[in-house]
């Protein structure tokens, strides 16, 4: 029976795979005013009662669309129109369940999980309802009978962590607005207005409101609640993007350096949130967008300078990760994720002059890493407040934090009730730490790469190095984590570029220094779009 079910469901998940990668594979158009989707309110409705104001500009109105038994309904207002959701009563219980295959902090481990599923012969999609998840593809795996025999078959190869998540949904979110004293409800709303200029309102408070360009759909997601999705050509969308990623005081061609990284990021990633039909997020899990309040002359002259320039290795756009600091040097992308490096991501000391000889002092040796990380002056981000940084947090409060991280992981060894010891075991090159040991009362677990930053509240990246601390007593009260940097450390410092910008170099000099090997290009036919299938291959 499980040699059976396994050959048929291999045919069937191989054709559903090539129709997967053949849509993710489709080109981006290949001109800078490409249009893209970016939600920017993910979950509206997870919580009772949750309320969205949609205002139009001054002399101005919005037009509201939807469909009823396939007639389109158009409503006109000059009025603003609050969206709201109440919990409705289902008639009968209903089912919602998906196998879970991993749980993750960042999209880049995921899709690598996602990646190692497919070659097994699993299809996937990534999900993200809080934390991002792989889920066993919900098309494929569509009755409780198939998903069972899936979860049975992967725990019985050894893979204890995939699970099934059913839910009983007696209640669902079902929104709604008022217009002229009528109220109308549907799960698909388009929302335009003459001007392409929408105010949106997440609270009560009318300062608030935040200016979007372009067109609103409201649509349903994958996890039973709405979607705020914003339709903004790249251009634009950049304008809300530079300002509150680097802000707009920064020097011009650090702004033109984000703005350029800014683009490339969001060409390289719109296939993240395929699940949910849109492409990227508004938040810090893909890049800062928050709409056109924040824009400024300074960094409408930079994304204007550098319009269509995409930073690109061997002609196709790259992975242009960044982060606001550093802390000294850059790392691969191996360091912090799972996957294939990059060639254009690798260790760079973040400094104008020779501050440090990475090729004859690794820091993947634990007395080279302490020495570099209590050095102070001749960084790019020397005078940057989280450049360096000193924590110390009590056991009591460690023990609280690994309990809850293990939870949600559905670890064994979230039973423990004390910890012994606290080791880093394995650095990489560049400092970032690898695998940390935690000794408990039930046994040893290691947690790996950029677990690290989910498991304690006290480092602000991975580049950090423990000192347990007594406090006069004769136990262990607690640790300091001793490190430097905000964020994973990859590619771009944004702290690194505005030095650098000061010294007097370059948009390209600067790019050119934290992604070696890249060329700056214009976007057209002669540039390769980013697909899955163009993906690195998994080691």
């Amino acid at each position: 029976m499980k040699i059976f079910f396994w050959r048929s469901a291999y045919k069937i998940l191989t054709t559903f795979c090539l129709l997967g990668l053949t849509a993710a594979s489709s080109p981006v158009k290949n001109n800078q005013d490409v249009e893209l989707k970016i939600g920017i309110v993910q979950r509206f409705g997870a919580t009772p009662t949750a309320k969205l104001q949609l205002t139009p500009t001054k002399g101005d109105r919005l037009k509201l669309k939807w469909k009823v038994d396939n007639q389109q309904q158009t409503l006109i207002t000059a009025n603003p129109v609050q969206l709201e959701t109440v919990m409705e009563t289902l008639p009968q219980a209903k089912v919602q369940e998906v196998v879970v295959l991993g749980d993750f902090r960042t999209f880049e481990t995921a899709e690598d999980s996602a990646r190692n599923w497919r070659s097994q012969g699993i299809e996937v999609e990534i999900a993200q309802p809080e934390r991002w998840q792989v889920w066993a593809k919900r098309e494929v795996y569509s009755t409780p009978l198939v998903r069972r025999l899936l979860l049975q078959g992967i725990q019985a190869s050894g893979q204890k962590l995939p699970y099934l998540d059913t839910q009983i949904l007696k209640q669902v979110p079902r929104v709604s607005w008022e217009i002229n004293g009528k109220r109308y409800s549907n799960n698909y709303l388009e929302i335009t207005t003459n001007k392409n200029l929408i105010r949106v309102n997440k609270t009560e408070k009318s300062t608030n409101a935040r200016l979007y360009p372009g067109t609103l759909n409201l649509q349903p997601n994958a996890y039973g609640t709405y979607s705020l999705v914003n339709k903004v050509p790249l251009e634009t969308y950049l304008r809300g993007v530079v300002p509150y990623e680097i802000g707009t005081s920064a020097p011009p061609t650090s702004l033109e350096a984000q703005a350029i990284i800014a683009r490339t990021y969001a060409l390289r990633n719109i296939g993240r949130f395929a699940i949910d039909n849109y492409q990227l997020c508004a938040d810090t899990h893909c890049q800062v967008y928050d709409g056109l309040n924040g824009v400024a002359q300074t960094t409408d002259q930079a994304i204007a300078a550098t319009t269509g320039m995409v930073l690109t290795y061997n002609n196709e756009i790259v992975d242009a990760l960044y982060s606001s600091t550093t802390g000294g040097i850059t790392a691969f992308f191996s360091d912090v994720w799972n996957g294939e490096d990059r060639p254009y991501l690798r260790p760079v000391v973040d400094a104008a002059t020779n501050t440090w000889n990475l090729s004859q002092n690794s820091l993947a040796d634990e007395n080279n890493f302490r020495q570099f990380i209590n050095l102070q002056q001749g960084f790019n981000e020397s005078k940057w407040d989280v450049f360096r940084w000193h924590k110390q947090t009590s056991l009591e409060d460690i023990t609280k934090d690994l309990q809850k991280f293990l939870q949600v992981r559905k670890s064994p060894y979230a039973k423990f009730k004390t910890i012994k010891a606290i080791a880093v075991t394995k650095r990489s090159e560049s400092g970032r730490i690898l695998e940390l040991a935690v000794k408990t009362d039930i046994g040893v677990f290691t947690l790996h790469k950029d677990e690290v930053r989910s498991a304690f509240a006290a480092p602000r990246s991975t580049l950090f190095y423990l000192q347990p601390l007594n406090k006069g007593k004769p136990d262990v009260w607690g640790y300091a984590f001793i490190g430097g940097g905000l964020g994973h450390g990859v590619g771009l410092s944004q702290t690194g570029a505005q030095n650098l910008a000061k010294l007097g170099w370059s948009s390209a000099k600067i790019l050119q220094f934290y992604y070696p090997g890249t060329e700056i290009k214009i976007l057209g036919d002669d540039i390769k779009p980013f697909s899955t299938s163009s993906a690195p291959k998994t080691r």
